[in-house]
């Protein structure tokens, strides 16, 4: 069973609901990338009117972290997963229709494997990056994943 974006959303809704109601929406998954949608609205707003940067972030690590998910699903493998660090740059104010993606899939597939050949756990840096509605980059975010093979 892969995931789609309506299993992510499901997933969501009752996993990270705070995410869901801020409007952070999965559009699109496939072995390579994830991309995330979330529209500036009044409940993810701060007090400059445009969107919060948490719930930017909200975003972002969605999609490294379905595709990590994803990944590790497919492997058949017992993995853990965490972020332990994270660093981020904003750009511009993020206002109306925000699109993050991360394309970083065959980084993931390294890391697996390793993960797996070693027995030793691993960390990947992933990035995603949020646009607005004209293509201008808004914000960067980076996070950094660790796996580990459980026993």
């Amino acid at each position: 069973m892969t995931l789609s974006p309506r299993k992510l959303n499901a997933f969501l809704s009752f996993k990270l609901p705070s995410a869901y109601l801020c409007g952070v929406r999965t559009t699109y998954i496939d072995d390579q990338q994830c991309k995330v949608s979330v529209k500036h609205r009044w409940i993810n707003q701060n007090p400059f009117n445009s969107m919060f940067w948490a719930v930017q972030g909200m975003a972002a690590e969605l999609t490294t972290g379905a595709l990590m998910m994803s990944k590790i699903k497919a492997s058949g493998k017992p993995i853990s997963m965490l972020v332990a660090n994270n660093n981020c740059s904003f750009t511009k104010k993020a206002t109306g229709r925000i699109n993050f993606i991360c394309t970083e899939g065959p980084k993931i597939d390294a890391a697996i494997r390793a993960a797996i050949a070693t027995g030793e756990g691993q960390t990947i840096w992933m990035n995603s990056v949020g646009t607005n509605a004209e293509g201008v980059e808004v914000s960067n975010f980076n996070f950094e994943w660790t796996i580990k093979l459980r026993i």
